[in-house]
């Protein structure tokens, strides 16, 4: 299901019959698909796409290789690329992303009143009753407690990811992570966790009830934003994945950019509440930076910020402070600049690391970051 909104054809309108709207500016949102206004050619964009889609050996897998690159500016997408054998309609495997899209799912179920940020997990998700002093805010912040290893390729044998995800923990995750012992005080510490996040997608059942929880995603969000490319896997106990496992198309994930750009609403439909849009763009509390942890950005609701906090830098100094981050494994990433008003998605396989995040956000922005009317 898709909705159309049609906000920009009453302001004109309205500018029409005189109504002193003269310097309003029309806003555009994606119908079926996006308008398109794509931007001219430059040097600045020949080095963007130099280091975005570089030849790569992929035979050792080294280097950088970018399999879709979407640019949304004001709305409208200004530029695309994509990389065989992924296409404009292929649906991507998002990795981390899929935290920050259950963050956007909950957010909805937020507004419905289904749940409560200070409330004990337990009360949603029974299993977790072994720590009652872990609430629905901590998971969110990923500063549960629990003693979790969040290792990948580099060190297998003691992840606790690997292990959910992979071997003994696979058919039911959030059981798997309530298992977890605790070494921290709630609150109290962040330790990015996909086991947190995995729990958060339990609870969620409770939350909206067993029997809406299956098509949830789509009747909350995916379906009022227009998305018709999304795919979830659920473990063995009927759990989204909501850690890892989610896929989209970088035009339908872009829609969900578009929605934390414009604080929650979606055409007319404050869809997102703004108290729960700058519940994800709050910094955790007690947040201290770690040279371990992933891309070295600061957690907010299960969203990702470029600020300044406990006396560290912004992690990347040539992006706004103010940008708002889903991030995924090998360089999944969705980047919200609400003052240039863009949305950027990439989708990629930087699995070697030699991909610099700052260097790429700072030519797209050289290179596609202007002409936004007032």
């Amino acid at each position: 299901m898709s909705f159309t909104f049609f906000p920009a054809r009453r302001l004109m309108l309205a500018c029409i019959v005189g109504l002193g709207c003269a310097a309003a500016h029309a806003e555009n949102w994606p119908g079926e698909d996006w308008d398109r206004q794509l931007a001219a050619p430059s040097a600045a964009l020949s080095e963007l796409e130099h280091y975005a889609f570089p030849t790569r050996d992929d035979v050792t897998r080294k280097g950088v290789r970018t399999d879709a690159l979407l640019v949304i500016r004001d709305g409208q997408v200004v530029y695309e690329r994509y990389a065989a054998p992924t296409t404009a309609a292929t649906p991507h495997l998002t990795w981390s992303m899929a935290k920050s899209l259950l963050a956007t799912v909950m957010g909805v179920a937020y507004g419905e009143g289904r749940f409560r940020l200070d409330a004990p997990v337990a009360e949603y998700y029974p299993p977790f009753a072994a720590h009652p002093q872990v609430k629905v805010g901590h998971l969110l912040n990923w500063a549960s407690g629990l003693g979790w290893q969040e290792d990948y390729e580099d060190a297998p044998l003691k992840s606790s990811v690997v292990a959910m995800l992979y071997t003994h923990g696979r058919s039911d995750m959030a059981a798997f992570t309530a298992a977890h012992s605790a070494d921290a005080e709630p609150g109290a510490r962040f330790r990015y966790s996909s086991g947190d996040s995995n729990v958060l997608a339990a609870a969620l059942k409770n939350m909206v009830g067993a029997e809406a929880y299956a098509d949830y995603p789509w009747t909350a969000l995916f379906d009022p934003l227009g998305i018709t490319t999304a795919v979830w896997e659920r473990d063995a106990a009927g759990t989204f994945i909501g850690s890892s496992y989610a896929y989209m198309s970088a035009r339908d994930l872009a829609r969900v950019g578009l929605l934390m750009q414009r604080d929650g609403r979606w055409g007319e439909q404050q869809l997102l509440p703004k108290a729960w849009v700058e519940f994800n763009r709050t910094p955790f509390a007690n947040f201290q930076p770690q040279a371990d942890q992933p891309n070295k950005l600061v957690p907010g609701g299960q969203w990702w910020l470029n600020a300044a906090v406990a006396g560290a830098r912004k992690p990347w100094p040539d992006a706004p402070l103010n940008m708002l981050v889903a991030s995924g494994h090998w360089g999944q990433g969705v980047y919200v600049l609400p003052d240039e008003k863009l949305v950027i998605v990439r989708y990629a396989d930087d699995r070697d690391g030699s991909f610099d995040r700052n260097h790429f956000l700072k030519q797209v922005i050289a290179a596609l970051a202007h002409e936004v009317q007032p």
